[in-house]
């Protein structure tokens, strides 16, 4: 007995290689598909990352020191000024017994000015960068109470 040949419609044929061509793309895409969705995962979870360290370090700025007169010693009771230079909202610190004041809490990302005031005298303006880096700044202001 000899082999009959098989015969196919066009329609047929080319819906079975339509077929076969849509089973190799879809399985060839997958792979690519995975990572791409991989690769994004992935780069979301590292800018949630990067933005919660600078959320930590913008509420970590420490500003502190001691209002002095001529001679070092401390001035009781003297008036710390602390300006927010983008928003110009003015904070106040009333100095103790030891002549220290202190903000804590303040942005990384704002410049500030400070200075002090006892009766007439004052202490000339210190500028705070947000370029400065460091997480506390120490500044002594000097009022000369003559």
């Amino acid at each position: 007995m000899t082999a009959r040949p098989v015969i196919t419609t066009p329609k047929i044929a080319k819906s079975m290689i339509a077929g076969t061509m849509t089973t190799g793309t879809v399985a060839a895409r997958t792979p690519i598909r995975n990572a791409f969705v991989i690769a994004c995962s992935l780069l979301l979870v590292l800018s949630v990352a990067a933005h919660a360290g600078d959320k930590d370090k913008a509420q970590g700025r420490l500003l502190f020191g001691k209002v002095l007169d001529q001679q070092d010693n401390p001035v009781v009771g003297a008036i710390v000024y602390l300006t927010n230079t983008r928003t110009h909202a003015v904070k106040s610190y009333i100095v103790g017994q030891d002549g220290t004041y202190r903000f804590p809490a303040l942005s990384a990302t704002v410049d500030y000015e400070v200075y002090a005031q006892r009766n007439k005298g004052k202490s000339d303006t210190k500028s705070v960068s947000q370029f400065d880096d460091r997480s506390q700044v120490y500044i002594d202001l000097k009022i000369d109470t003559r």
